[in-house]
């Protein structure tokens, strides 16, 4: 930057910011920009070169099928790797099949061939809903207010039995698809990680980042709602 000052790492404006074998992908620096800046058998995940084996606590953090074992993203290789109410079937997991509701597990009945959980429990999250968790600019760390909502958002979740819940990352609609993808991805995962240690069941916790797909903010009040965590009942 000629005549002027350098940006504070790791802000930058073009890759000499950075530091050695770093790149400048949306004004920060960052190891890479995609699988190609990084060496054999990894990949380049959030701006970081990441072995390409996926890591993962539960099958939730797992590409859709796909089962965690030894916190390793893995084929299924049998019907007790999937689960209760669950089938291996070419190394994906798949809802079980039926024919009568005597084929299912307890509270799921027979519909069109697949077990599923009963009305009536599908019905059980009227009784409350979390209310979003919004995040500062570029952040994916809780503020106080949003802690406080946390606690209320776990006791919500554990009065509703049996009903899995969904964490959609979202983000204000500047920057690439990319970079909010992979934001949107912490900040569910914050949420995620906060609630387990809440005491919430992280099997019943599905996150999903919708980057900046559903941003409808023009200025900053409406960028400030865009940028959270929405609660959806599954």
């Amino acid at each position: 930057m000629a005549g002027g000052c350098q940006p504070k790492y790791p802000a930058c404006e073009r890759d000499e910011h950075c530091r050695k074998g770093e790149f400048c992908v949306n004004r920060r620096c960052q190891q890479c920009r995609s699988d190609a800046d990084c060496a054999a058998g990894k990949a380049c995940r959030s701006g970081r070169c990441e072995p390409k084996g996926e890591y993962c606590d539960t099958a939730e953090d797992c590409p859709e099928g796909q089962v965690c074992i030894a916190h390793q993203c893995a084929p299924c290789r049998k019907n007790a790797d999937c689960g209760e109410g669950g089938h291996c079937k070419a190394g994906r997991c798949l809802p079980r099949s039926c024919q009568t509701d005597e084929d299912c597990p307890e509270n799921h009945e027979c519909q069109n061939g697949r077990c599923v959980a009963p009305p009536s429990a599908k019905d059980a999250h009227a009784a409350c809903t979390p209310q979003p968790i919004y995040f500062g600019f570029d952040e994916f760390v809780l503020s106080d207010e949003a802690t406080r909502r946390l606690h209320s958002a776990a006791t919500c979740i554990n009065s509703v039995a049996g009903r899995r819940i969904r964490l959609e990352g979202h983000c204000d609609p500047r920057g690439t698809d990319e970079y909010n993808l992979a934001l949107g991805d912490r900040r569910a995962h914050t949420v995620r990680n906060y609630l387990r240690r809440l005491g919430v069941d992280v099997t019943r916790l599905r996150v999903l980042s919708k980057g900046r797909l559903e941003a409808v903010g023009t200025d900053a009040a409406g960028w400030a709602t865009d940028r959270r965590v929405q609660f959806n009942w599954e």
